[in-house]
Parts: C-alpha cells; structure tokens; sequence
C-alpha cells in the first residue's frame, strides 16, 4: 500500500510548478474581491443607521436573498459576509475543482500519467499529488483572508471564520471533483463537479429566498450553504466547518477506492456509444464549430438567465435600498449614466452583461487556439475545409452565441422585473433592446483575440484576456481613478448608449461594428499566410 504513494512529493511540486501562474491569479482574484468588497462596503456605508438601512432592505428582498443568501446582522463583517460570503465560496470551489481535474483526469487523458507511470510512481501518487495542490491552493486563499480582511478593520475572528468557510467549501468540492475524475473523461468530470456546484446553488438559493413556513432547510442540505452557518461576524460557528471538511474528507476516500478499482484511462461509467453515421452538419466547419461549442453555449445561458433573472428582480425597490449610501447611488448613475436610478441600475446591469457576454465571445474564438494546439485542426484542414472557412465557423458561433447571450439577459432581467414588480416596468422589447445594444463592444473586444490568434498565435490566449481585462478595468474603475477621455475612449462600452433611459446614436454602433470585421479580417489575414500549430 505504500508502495501505491511512491514519487507524490515529486508529482506534487511539479502539479504546483505548473501552476505557478494560474494559481497565484485565481487565489489573488478571490482574495482582492472579498477586500475589496469589505473595504467599499465600509466606504459605502460608513454609519451605522446606513447599514442599519441596508440590512433591513437588503435582508427583506427575496431576490437579493437568492443572490447572496441570508443577512446575519448590520455589522460592516456581516454585510460582507452576506455580499461575498457564497460568491467567494463558489470561485474556491471553482478553483480547486480545476487544479484536482486538471492533475488527475485530464494529465491521465493527456498521456502524461502514463509517462510518469514509466517511472517510480505509485498509482495513487497522480490522485495525491491533485488534491494536495487543490488544498495548498485553499489553505493559501484561507491564510491571505485572514490577515487581509482585519486589515480593513474587521475584526479577527470574523475574518478567519470567513476565510475557513471559504477555504472549506473549495475542500469540499475538490473531494467531489477527485470521485468524478473516477466516473468519466476530464471534460466530463468537470461538467459533473460543476454541475454538483449548481444544485449547491439552487439548494442554497431556494433555502434562503424562501418566506415563512417556506423549505429554508434546504440551505442544511449544500454546501453553499454552510458557508453561511458558520456566522462570520454574527457569533461565529465554528463547528459548521466539520460539515465541509467532512465531505471533503469522505470524497477523497472515495476516490482513492474508486482509482483502485478502475483501468488506467478508462472510467467506471461507461462510455457512450455515438451514431454510426455522422450529422450533415458535422460536413461543414460550422456544423462542427456548433457541435463543438453548443454545451458550452448552453451552460452560459443558464448562467446568464438565472443571475439576470435574479437582478432584474432585484431592481424592484433599488432606491429605498440605496437609501442608506448616496456614494452607492453616485456609482449606479455613474454607470448607467443617467438620473433616475431604476434605469441606470438596469442600464449598469446590460453593461455587465456586455462585458460577461464578451467574455464567452473571447472563450469561443480561443476554441480555435485550443483545437490547434491539440492537434484537431490538421485532420479538418486536411479536408477541402480550408482555413478561412474553419475560422469563420468559430467566429460565426461567437457572434449568434453573444448575441443570444445579451437576448438573454435583457429578457431575463425584464421578466425578473416584472415578476417581482407585479407590472411591466421598462418592458421586454427596451431591455432586449438595451441588452442587444451591447454586441458591437462586446464584438470589438473578442475581435483583438481573433487577431492575435491569427497574427501572434502564441500570444492570443493571455492577449485575448488581457484585451478584456484592460477593458473591464477602464469600465469599471476608469472614472474613480479620473482616467483621462483618451484612455476611457480605449474602451469599447465607453461609446455604447446607456440603455434602457439613455439616448441612442447610430454613428458609434457603426464605428465599433466596423471595427469589429476590421480586426476579424486582419486576422483571417494573418492566418492564411502562417504555419499551422
């Protein structure tokens, strides 16, 4: 059985060397999102009769409930808390879910385990070696939160219950993620964990939104959920932390039984036969491409359908909530660029919809970087499919794909509105309109990575995020940091109409459409002249 363990430390420090980049990124992201959070929550709200105000509407809102979860308190801990508390438990699940697949199912799929095999390597030491990265990575994320959020002047104990229920969530899944690499392919373990985090989700969510008498027992049953029951900054629970670590503790078991009773590279569901004969679609690149990014497609309009859905509802009733924070108030107008704050929270929601929804746009047009790299592309151009037209089937999927993505948000929201409203509100026609107003930027900005995917390859992935960062940074934090007109005008959604409310004009809309085929050409251009992989 020891024997079984053999080269763990070496699998170990190489799992953690080669994410030296994108684990640093994930834990620094979660890490400045729950700071930040506290920190503007308390510049935000700095007394306490606004806080007070705030719980009151905040924690009588079903919708936000749905969103956050339960309110324990007015305390500037407790609102962050409740405003990050589960957000922060999600990315850490998220986060160690992709380390423990990505080290086990994925290297196995790969063909590197098979390699270390080769070597003095245990046949537990790969399933080690992933979950030992995915906990260095929570335990990493736990010790930054608990000397960054007393340093905004929460107090200690709060901050460090926050921290462990955070940390412990993403251990908990990660346990989930290590048995699914057991039942399936990578791909298809990372849809199962995810999937677990969904219900986890809508567990939490109907729980917590429920009324009086309404099944708030759910919330016990998720693990979501029990970031929540550990109370941070409301009396804090400590021995909610053992329901986490529990499962944790019992999928790993699990999963080391499981990795002992299955062949290497094969699961222990079995596998799915496909159609003798393929899909007429499948004779086209673009049948391809749609065959290829349709589950992605669909994973991102659930997501987008239910967070709109949930937002728009919460419109209902934003003033009295912001009551409490004319700085808060400030920053919605700042964003929706308008007065009346029902409309500019609207309008701030379709500009984030603009920016998410660019952010599938860039994912589906670096589909093309993934299947050269791996080497799909050649069998394809090997065809009378030639280069161009291959491109264009991806590029074809991430233009419809937004555009049903942005449709998605704006009728979500619409409907979330008019449902909690009991009226129509601004009307599904103006919020698709306001949403659908955002493709152009959106497009630009997914154009920069068809670019570099066709004139710097090497460079498209980290330049196509870069582009949306730099983009995100300027929308977000341009006015704040009093960036000059120059460096704001980078920004495609700088020159979007701020709809629903705002005024529409033509001209801009036209100038990002055409830069958008003016960067998709250069790349299409780029690609025909350079080698392949």
């Amino acid at each position: 059985m020891k024997d079984g363990f053999a080269g763990t430390g070496a699998l170990a420090r190489l799992a953690l060397r080669r994410d030296r980049i994108m684990l640093p990124v994930w834990v620094y992201v979660i890490t400045v999102a729950v700071v930040s959070t506290a920190y503007s929550l308390r510049r935000l709200y700095p007394t306490v009769a606004s806080r007070a105000s705030l719980a009151v509407s905040g924690g009588g809102n079903p919708a936000l409930r749905f969103l956050y979860g339960r309110l324990n308190g007015s305390s500037a801990g407790a609102l962050t808390a409740w405003r990050y508390g589960v957000w922060a438990g999600i990315f850490a699940a998220l986060m160690t879910v992709f380390i423990v697949i990505r080290h086990t199912r994925a290297d196995e799929e790969a063909g590197r385990l098979e390699l270390a095999g080769s070597a003095a390597v245990g046949r537990h030491a790969a399933l080690t070696a992933g979950l030992l990265a995915g906990v260095t990575a929570d335990v990493v994320l736990a010790v930054l939160l608990s000397v960054a959020l007393p340093l905004t002047g929460l107090p200690a104990a709060g901050s460090v219950a926050m921290a462990l229920a955070t940390a412990a969530c993403g251990l908990a899944f990660g346990g989930i993620a290590a048995v699914a690499a057991q039942l399936s392919g990578a791909r298809a373990a990372r849809g199962i964990a995810i999937g677990a985090l969904g219900v986890a989700f809508v567990l939490r969510a109907a729980g917590d939104s429920a009324g009086a008498g309404g099944p708030s027992w759910l919330t016990w049953l998720s693990p979501l959920g029990w970031t929540q029951l550990v109370r941070p900054f409301a009396g804090e629970r400590w021995w909610a932390l053992a329901l986490p670590v529990t499962v944790a503790a019992a999928c790993g078991v699990l999963a080391f039984v499981l990795a002992a009773r299955r062949d290497h590279g094969a699961g222990l569901l079995p596998g799915r036969p496909g159609r003798p004969a393929g899909s007429v679609l499948l004779s086209d690149p673009f049948g391809l491409a749609w065959r290829l990014q349709r589950g992605v497609l669909a994973a991102w309009a659930f997501g987008f359908a239910a967070t709109f859905a949930v937002s728009g509802a919460a419109a209902k009733g934003i003033g009295s909530l912001l009551g409490g924070s004319t700085a808060l108030k400030k920053e919605f107008v700042r964003l929706g660029g308008q007065a009346a704050v029902t409309n500019a929270y609207l309008a701030a929601l379709m500009f984030l919809a603009g920016l998410v929804a660019a952010g599938y746009a860039i994912s589906a047009v670096l589909r093309l970087r993934s299947e050269e790299t791996a080497g799909l592309a050649e069998p394809v151009l090997a065809t009378a499919a030639g280069r161009v037209r291959w491109a264009l089937g991806h590029m074809t999927i991430a233009l419809l794909g937004t555009a049903f993505l942005l449709a998605v948000a704006g009728v979500s929201a619409a409907l979330g509105y008019a449902l909690r409203a009991g009226s129509p509100g601004p009307g599904i026609t103006r919020m698709l309109g306001a949403a659908i107003a955002q493709l152009p930027a959106s497009m630009a900005v997914a154009g920069v990575a068809v670019l570099l995917f066709g004139v710097l390859p090497s460079l498209s992935v980290a330049g196509g995020w870069a582009a949306l960062g730099v983009v995100l940074l300027i929308g977000l934090f341009g006015q704040v940091l009093s960036l000059s007109h120059w460096v704001m005008d980078i920004s495609p959604f700088t020159h979007v109409p701020k709809l629903p409310g705002g005024t529409v004009a033509a001209a801009p809309l036209l100038w990002l459409c055409l830069a958008a085929v003016v960067l998709g050409a250069a790349g299409l251009a780029g690609l025909r002249r350079r080698d392949i992989a």
